[in-house]
């Protein structure tokens, strides 16, 4: 028996090594950790329990039947997240560069199905060359074979991607369709053609940073919710995001203890400028809002007119959609149409109530808009919150015009409770627009027709640009003191938390995507 567990502990610290010492150093050499080292930074100390440790590959051509390593590339298990049950794989770069093939794929197929029978999130560090090209179309059907549980998985446990190094190819497809993806400064990229075909292709020059980096696709693409400098910091934020998310569609998201004091917050009485076209950063007033240090931002450096993150209100997790005024007045255009719109129905698949911070002064006009489709990027944020069925309120702070305050949760569109402040304008259009339509003629005829124009401008004002007309029809529950809201708020979302919502019965909607 002794010689049999010497031979056991033997393979385990064989199995260890991944691709050797060397490699290991080499992985190092770039600042880059070794997927064994990131799974122990992530996972509650001692709770990892590895499966799959002792795979290897099954193929005999190319060489590869003398080149055999224990777990084939990818490292797969489960344990804690601060206590709370997780499921994992890391992909070994120092073993055939993380590349992905049949056994490769079929340890991650077998984390996937444990997750979803068991009910808790997946989570990938994705580190890899791509598909294992010796092994020809076994590795594109062990992609696929991902790619059909990220599908059948969304919506039902929450799925992370953490991009740790390169991802290119058919890789790039299953972060794309989990939940969030992660991306580290430097050292990851995702791309599905890499610099030398396009520039074979289309001549362009580019580096593998400037095509698919981490900065790339928080700010021009939006492909990644999150970018960070490096593997610790990325691995950091990444716990405190499951922090506010719950272990599948069925559960709520954990609750941390609070008690409740005085709520009100004077300094947001202040907080909206007396003229109506100067800016304001909307996450002050979320900061106000939300438990204190409590705003976790998602998307942050894409589509800036748009803000969306999870808070907490009262020690419960919730999900925020903000217009941002300081950046484009906050105006709504395709990207920031199709964030709002992601993250809105993630809250929705998994039991996270919504809070809409309003002040929308309209859609972004322009040929470019227009081309590229604003009419039915638009429509996904309106589909998105008509679609959800968490509890849903909506705070409008100041501008509320056009078809942008009914897509902005509006009670029209099945928002739960609506307030509004007192500088609220729910109006068609902007005063100065509607006065010089309505009262065309008037200013037109006048001897000074500036002067009518201001006179007719403010007439509207009193009229419309307020938020007392929509109180009147019931469109606003409440106008409220801007300190109050916080108080407001958690009243309600108190109030709503056993709504239940009956949906007609059907397969499932057509998104307009």
């Amino acid at each position: 028996m002794k010689d049999k567990i010497k031979e056991l502990k033997e393979k385990q610290e064989l199995a260890m090594l991944g691709g050797g010492e060397k490699r290991i150093e080499s992985q190092h050499s770039k600042g880059k950790l070794t997927a064994r080292e990131r799974l122990e930074l992530l996972l509650d100390e001692g709770s990892f329990e590895e499966i799959g440790m002792f795979i290897t590959h099954r193929s005999v051509e190319f060489g590869l039947e003398r080149q055999k390593f224990l777990g084939d590339g990818v490292v797969t298990g489960y344990g804690n997240i601060h206590g709370r049950l997780v499921y994992v794989f890391a992909q070994d770069f120092t073993v055939f560069g993380g590349s992905l093939a049949e056994m490769h794929a079929e340890k991650i197929c077998r984390i996937m199905d444990l997750a979803m029978e068991n009910g808790a999130p997946v989570i990938g560090l994705n580190d890899s060359g791509g598909a294992r090209i010796q092994e020809g179309v076994v590795s594109l059907g062990g992609y696929a074979d991902i790619f059909y549980k990220n599908t059948r998985a969304s919506g039902v446990i929450p799925q992370i991607s953490a991009i740790m190094g390169p991802c290119a190819g058919g890789a790039v497809y299953s972060p794309a369709l989990t939940d969030f993806v992660m991306m580290v400064q430097d050292s990851s990229y995702m791309f599905v053609t890499g610099p030398n075909v396009v520039k074979t292709v289309t001549h362009e020059e580019v580096t593998s940073e400037e095509l698919g980096g981490a900065s790339t696709h928080s700010t021009k693409s939006g492909v990644t919710h999150f970018s960070f400098a490096n593997d610790l910091e990325c691995i950091e934020n990444l716990k405190k995001l499951l922090s506010y998310i719950p272990q599948n569609c069925e559960e709520e998201a954990p609750a941390i203890p609070y008690h409740v004091s005085d709520e009100t917050r004077i300094v947001l009485d202040d907080i909206i400028p007396e003229n109506p076209n100067q800016p304001y950063d909307i996450k002050e007033v979320i900061e106000q809002v939300a438990d204190a240090g409590s705003f976790f931002e998602v998307h942050k450096d894409f589509a800036e007119n748009m803000v969306v993150g999870f808070a907490r209100l009262g020690g419960k997790s919730i999900g925020i959609v903000a217009n941002q005024p300081a950046v484009l007045a906050g105006v709504l255009d395709i990207d920031a149409s199709t964030k709002g719109a992601r993250f809105v129905r993630f809250c929705d698949c998994f039991n996270i109530p919504l809070l809409v911070f309003e002040d929308v002064p309209g859609f972004l006009p322009g040929t470019d808009q227009e081309w590229n489709g604003i009419i039915s990027n638009g429509a996904k944020l309106l589909y998105a919150f008509s679609e959800a069925t968490v509890p849903r309120i909506t705070v409008i702070t100041r501008k509320a015009y056009g078809g942008a305050y009914d897509v902005m949760n509006s009670k029209h569109i099945g928002a739960d409770m609506n307030y509004a402040w007192p500088s609220a304008e729910i109006a068609v259009m902007g005063a100065k627009g509607a006065a010089e339509i309505i009262f065309r003629n008037e200013i037109n005829a006048a001897s000074d027709p500036e002067a009518k124009l201001k006179e007719k401008e403010a007439e509207y004002v009193e009229h419309f640009a307020n938020p007392y007309r929509a109180a009147e029809k019931g469109y606003v529950d409440e106008v409220i003191l801007p300190s109050e809201t916080r108080k407001k708020l958690m009243r309600a979302f108190d109030m709503l938390k056993n709504k239940a919502a009956t949906l007609p019965k059907k397969k499932h909607g057509n998104i307009p995507l």
